[in-house]
């Protein structure tokens, strides 16, 4: 599809190509609420579970959530979403989702009647995989439909076989049925793409959507602290611990959208169009998903820091892992980010990542309020040595030459 519309004789199968400059559409923002729910069950997920199980479980989850959102990202990049087939395939995928976030409680343990519940959620994730690969490969332009179909056919049928699979025979055997198909995904992806230039219609639409679902997935921890907040009545230690956590989730925006995000688009623009689909699948497709796990990880952390805000017992390590380990793992994928798309580290963010994950243990002992406030300590430690560094001549993210 190159600038031309596809079946327009009929406004319901019509699809208008998405051209450079084009924005994110009110029926993309629209469809990311239900992810945004579906990041909300995965913190009950990990936090009834209250285990190292149940953590893998829930990044396992939104590590498919995530491929089936990346999948409609690339979609609405190639075509409006908001207009012809493609905003058919955004309703039917978007409600899909909503009912596999509505039943990730019961992904991997079915609850006394009603149906049954890791089928449901294997279902409509299929329903939604399905619904995109139809209309991705129709839309696809010919020189490229049919290695489009073959990357598309050998990842979803696959994955979903094992996600079936999984479901029906239970545990233990479904988790290692559910880590084989969210590995299927990236290898398969990144195999059958070698030699391809796939194109990025707009790349301020591209950058702009994985920025919204960052944001998004920063509202999700915003929603923790107001959970773990409401268990107690108000008194001055939960509004010290709220402060204290709205802090850390700021540090967390200020760190992608005031450092990064801007230079990033420009880098990726830099790009030549031959890699630059390349480019665009490793370093917002692929390391985003960092940035969101460790979004996701973090929210669950404050949200136990807040319930035991008036505490003056120890946080606890789970608490502490899941804080701790959740910035860490932003810090790094940021870092990693920058790499793909500048050809530079930010040893400032890898060596404050690295920090967390050994202080982890400590901020167990720590009281909630310290521990929070020790966090909000390195993040602004973080902050403070990028601004010096870049005063003292060293720019954290741009280089010479971005990397293709």
């Amino acid at each position: 599809m190159k600038g031309r519309q596809r079946g327009s004789g009929d406004p319901l199968i019509r699809a208008v190509a998405s051209r450079e400059g084009d924005r994110v559409t009110t029926l993309e923002l629209f469809f990311d609420l239900a992810f945004v729910f579906a990041f909300t069950q995965l913190s009950r997920l990990m936090a009834q579970q209250h285990d190292a199980l149940g953590i893998l479980q829930a990044l396992l989850i939104l590590a498919l959530l995530w491929w089936a959102w990346t999948a409609y990202g690339w979609l609405s990049n190639i075509a409006h979403a908001d207009q012809g087939v493609v905003r058919v395939a955004m309703i039917i995928g978007m409600t899909a989702m909503f009912v596999a976030g509505i039943v990730v409680l019961e992904a991997y343990d079915d609850l006394p009647d009603g149906l049954f519940g890791p089928l449901v959620f294997v279902g409509a994730y299929l329903v939604a995989r399905i619904t995109h690969a139809i209309v991705f490969v129709w839309l696809a332009a010919p020189e490229l439909r049919r290695r489009t179909l073959i990357t598309v056919v050998l990842s979803v049928v696959p994955s979903g076989a094992l996600l079936t699979a999984g479901a029906v025979l239970g545990a233990p055997w479904q988790i290692w049925c559910t880590i084989a198909a969210v590995v299927i995904e990236p290898i398969v992806s990144y195999r059958t793409s070698v030699g391809i230039a796939w194109p990025v219609r707009s790349i301020a639409h591209f950058t702009e959507r994985h920025g919204l679902i960052v944001i998004l997935a920063l509202g999700e921890s915003v929603l923790g602290i107001g959970t773990g907040a409401s268990t107690e009545p108000i008194s001055v230690a939960i509004l010290l611990g709220v402060v204290l956590s709205m802090l850390i989730c700021i540090a967390l925006w200020w760190a992608y959208f005031t450092r990064l995000a801007g230079d990033a688009e420009r880098a990726l623009t830099a790009v030549s169009a031959a890699d630059r689909g390349r480019a665009a699948t490793d370093a917002y497709t692929y390391l985003h998903l960092a940035l969101v796990g460790g979004i996701v990880l973090a929210a669950l952390g404050l949200e136990v820091a807040m319930a035991h805000a008036e505490s003056n017992e120890g946080l606890g390590l789970f608490g502490a892992a899941a804080l701790s380990g959740g910035v860490a793992c932003y810090l790094a994928g940021t870092a990693a980010f920058a790499r793909r798309l500048f050809g530079r580290w930010n040893v400032v963010r890898l060596v404050i990542a690295a920090a967390f994950v050994a202080l982890a243990p400590v901020l167990g002992i720590l009281s909630p309020l310290m521990a929070l406030a020790s966090v909000v300590g390195l993040l602004i430690v973080l902050l403070i040595a990028e601004r010096i560094w870049t005063s003292a001549g060293s720019e954290p993210y741009t280089s010479a030459h971005s990397v293709s």
